[in-house]
């Protein structure tokens, strides 16, 4: 039994490539049961969301595995096979295993840290076991995979640091503001990043949004969206002495707030704190406002530098991250190992008993005449001869080695254990 990885990501693959290759809605379990009906899948899991397509499965042969699947993705999506060679990367067994929890644990993902992979992980699992597809193995893994995530949340702080602009600007003030829920947030243009970041500030608790735009009608329907009042773009100044927080992105080509003006705010705020934000490029707001006692202004640079700090540290982080999947990686070799060799240990004890009672019967029958007490030292002696003789192969099988399938095939031959292995 092997674990076999088929898959693409935003690595080696655009959007539309994997838009073609993507298992979406009834698609995805319909291609889950064709997918586990292949010959040479013995389990099956299809992981299917917008940056990465992967097909996980148990297999005995990876190659003639690798040129099913290939052809089940051809002929499921019609696509060309001959284009999926290049599309496609392909782990096998330690590599597909250690690929699987580097993916659940966010180790592989486009935002190194980010929660959401695992979850996506947790709803594949649950649908290929709610449809049978996935056994002993695949099962074990999943779990392990799933225990290795938690492992890395918990141990690390890889998910801890904003990395995009939107998340940093959030970060930076619930620094300078411990509850945002009461705080008057104002955003002033509206730009895509400044949508982006007023809908996290809404996320983390801020209730009192005020929203102005050049545009009347734009400011009352994104007023209506983040559930705020709108207001004229002339009366933004009046509305700052109340706004905490003010995100700003109008593209002006000019500042369209300077330093005297803001001087002029903070005397009717009472120099309460205000944080601004001027994702505008060019900016908006006069660099000299920061100068200003309580006022604490960051532009996009400013932002990129605080996203590129955390990058920094969640590739820290990320370097611990890998200390624990190899760690959990180790622990499901480990069980993996013992599990192939049950079945050659169960079939050496039946091949010793099988001796074992053709010999004792043969002797029992020449020596009718002994008594109780005889024949059972008789058969205690051919027992503990038949535990000491397969007690060195057993041991062996058990024990943690790199050579196990070595070490299973050389016995099977020298005991003469034939035939197909038993799943049991």
């Amino acid at each position: 039994m092997k674990v076999f990885v088929v898959g693409l990501n935003h690595k080696i693959a655009d959007v539309d490539v994997r838009e073609k290759l993507a298992f979406n809605g009834p698609k995805l379990e319909e291609g889950l049961l064709r997918f586990r009906q292949l010959p040479e899948v013995e389990e099956a899991i299809i992981l299917s969301t917008c940056n990465r397509v992967e097909l996980y499965a148990n297999v005995r042969d990876p190659q003639k595995a690798s040129e099913s699947i290939k052809t089940f993705l051809s002929d499921f999506h019609n696509i060309r096979r001959e284009s999926l060679d290049s599309a496609l990367y392909i782990y096998d067994d330690i590599s597909a295993a250690r690929h699987i929890l580097r993916v659940a644990s966010s180790l592989d993902s486009m935002v190194v840290g980010e929660p959401q992979i695992l979850g996506q992980l947790k709803d594949a699992f649950e649908m290929s076991l709610s449809k049978k597809t996935t056994g002993i193995l695949l099962n074990k893994l999943m779990k392990k995979a799933i225990s290795a995530a938690k492992r890395v949340r918990t141990e690390t702080r890889i998910a801890e640091n904003a990395v995009s602009i939107s998340f940093a600007a959030v970060e930076l003030a619930k620094k300078i503001f411990t509850d945002l829920s009461t705080k008057v947030f104002m955003l002033l243009g509206a730009g895509e990043m400044a949508e982006l970041a007023a809908r996290h500030l809404i996320g983390n608790g801020v209730k009192e949004v005020v929203v102005a735009n050049r545009t009347y009608e734009r400011a009352c329907d994104l007023a209506k969206e983040f559930n705020g009042r709108p207001v004229n773009f002339d009366d933004f100044m009046q509305e700052m002495v109340r706004a905490d927080i003010v995100i700003c992105s109008t593209g002006a080509p000019t500042y369209i707030l300077i330093k005297n003006q803001m001087q002029k705010v903070m005397k009717e705020r009472k120099q309460r704190q205000v944080f601004i934000i001027d994702i505008s490029v060019p900016r908006n707001i006069d660099p000299e406002i920061n100068d200003l006692e309580n006022v604490y202004l960051y532009n996009v640079d400013d932002l990129q530098g605080v996203v590129d700090t955390n990058l920094f540290e969640r590739r820290k982080e990320a370097e611990k991250a890998e200390k624990i999947i190899e760690e959990e990686l180790e622990t499901f070799l480990k069980w993996q190992s013992s599990l192939d060799s049950v079945p050659t240990i169960k079939a050496l004890r039946e091949k010793a008993e099988e001796i074992k009672n053709d010999e004792l019967g043969k002797l029992l029958h020449k020596l009718q005449d002994i008594g109780d007490k005889e024949r059972e030292a008789i058969e205690y002696m051919a027992t503990a001869i038949v535990n000491k003789l397969i007690h060195p192969p057993t041991a062996a099988l058990k024990a943690d080695t790199e050579n196990k399938e070595l070490l299973v095939a050389a016995i099977r031959r020298l005991y003469g254990i034939n035939g197909e292995r038993s799943e049991d």
